[in-house]
């Protein structure tokens, strides 16, 4: 019996630690850019028991990213202008965003034409059924670079 409960221990603990991780959930977006400042959808649906969020953004065009660069970049909707008009002010090195905004709740660097990035994110900050925008933050582009994001 004591050794049944000594080989039992390390197999229980292991199982212990493997437990959060089963219970995570990894989903996958991909979204495309194009030179004609459009994004592939406008809404965007991420399940409610997604606990990340891989999004990857392609440029397919052919412009450099600082003639025609895209990036995404996820806010409340009610914050999505107010970081937009901050962005404005900000550099390509910065991704037009305003630094370590509390607003941004995820977003990618800026690219080019032909090529890609990705981030990923907790969607721990979100509320299912919440009010989310994703949009471009390139100077002038959130206007018509701009969709929604549905989580639940």
């Amino acid at each position: 019996m004591e050794i049944a409960v000594k080989l039992l221990v390390p197999v229980l603990l292991a199982g212990l630690a493997l437990a959060p991780a089963a219970q995570a959930r990894m989903c996958a977006v991909n979204l495309d850019s194009t030179d004609q400042m459009s994004f592939s959808q406008k809404e965007i649906k991420v399940a409610g028991d997604c606990t990340q969020v891989k999004l990857t953004l392609r440029h397919t065009g052919k412009l450099a990213a600082t003639a025609m660069g895209h990036n995404w970049v996820l806010t409340r909707t009610a914050d999505y202008q107010p970081v937009a008009m901050a962005g404005m002010r900000m550099t390509l090195a910065d991704s037009y965003l305003p630094k370590k905004d509390a607003r941004v709740l995820a977003h990618t660097a800026v690219i080019g034409g032909g090529q890609t990035t990705s981030v990923t994110f907790s969607t721990a900050a979100l509320r299912k059924g919440g009010d989310y925008t994703f949009f471009c933050s390139f100077p002038g582009h959130f206007a018509m670079m701009k969709g929604r994001l549905v989580f639940g």
